[in-house]
């Protein structure tokens, strides 16, 4: 599974999923200040998920009905970095391959997958 992570997310969680073994492709460290429509192309051309903090990327999906291979918007605000990491990679190895064609929000307590049809 590969994974493109948005430079809105934490490094924390970049440098855990790393460690966890996936293999990711982290923004901040390609081509920082790209615009999302570049960011989505990268995770598409990929077959990579997104993840994200922005939830600018939900306009992409559902108004501009843009095609992409999944979107993890990540509000995990009010924690550790530590934690953020953790949760992360536990959520990612857990559920993963759920979050293929679906815009899935993830907070501290909940996750809540919503399977979106190509187009």
């Amino acid at each position: 599974m590969i994974l493109v992570l948005d430079e809105s997310i934490d490094r924390s969680i970049a440098e855990a999923l790393k460690k966890a073994g996936f293999k990711i492709l982290y923004v901040l460290e390609m081509e920082r200040g790209i615009k999302d429509e570049k960011v989505l192309e990268i995770a598409n051309s990929n077959n990579a998920l997104l993840l994200t903090s922005d939830k600018d990327f939900g306009e992409l999906v559902f108004r501009k009905k843009m095609i992409f291979t999944g979107v993890v918007l990540f509000c995990i605000f009010g924690i550790s970095n530590h934690e953020k990491g953790e949760l992360a990679v536990r959520i990612i190895k857990a559920h993963g391959n759920e979050f293929y064609n679906a815009f899935t929000v993830i907070t501290p307590k909940t996750i809540r997958i919503r399977r979106i049809d190509s187009p």
